[in-house]
């Protein structure tokens, strides 16, 4: 279990790198390319595909950070507005049925980023492989995957309500201890 604890921690210290090294990245390709432009310098033609790049890995790598997290996109409309019971159904439903989408999809976008592998396309400016750009869909959808599957392993296991690994739902804690209100 330990092994287990200490890939998961070194995974969050990469993630947590790659996306604070895309943001910056993005920052200083555009605005040193409008600073070079605005000072009559002319414009890098390498920013756009240095932008994609770290665009694609923010993007991609984001989906497992943000399941980690708790911090993804959910229907908190219809989710916060339901007794516990309808409640702890959806934070087992929801995160198991998103977890066997993003694996379809990392599926898929694996295929296609061998397609392009294959074809052997190259960027324009810097002429590096394109499928560069593109790995970073199938790693970030198998690791949205995997948060996902570890999300609802944890509704699993745990009586409260989570909404992810290691956030509880805030309301979870007085309905759990108080069930007249269900």
């Amino acid at each position: 279990m330990k092994i287990l604890k200490w890939l998961d921690v070194g995974l969050k210290r990469v993630e947590e790198a790659i996306l604070a090294l895309s943001i910056i990245t993005i920052t200083v390709m555009v605005a040193g390319n409008t600073v070079s432009r605005n000072l009559n310098m002319g414009s890098w033609a390498f920013t756009e595909e240095i932008s994609q790049l770290a665009l694609y890995m923010a993007t991609f790598m984001g989906i497992s950070y943000v399941a980690r997290q708790g911090r993804h996109i959910s229907m908190s409309a219809v989710f916060d507005n339901v007794p516990y019971k309808p409640r702890k159904a959806l934070a087992l439903i929801i995160p198991f049925v998103t977890a066997i989408i993003l694996f379809v999809l990392a599926f898929y976008s694996y295929e296609y980023v061998m397609s392009v592998y294959n074809s052997g396309r190259t960027t324009s400016a810097l002429r590096f492989p394109y499928y560069w750009m593109l790995i970073w869909a199938p790693i970030g959808f198998t690791l949205g995957g995997i948060q996902f599957l570890r999300n609802f392993w944890v509704n699993v296991r745990n009586k409260e309500v989570y909404l992810a690994a290691e956030r509880k739902d805030y309301d979870s804690d007085s309905e759990v201890e108080n069930p007249t209100n269900i």
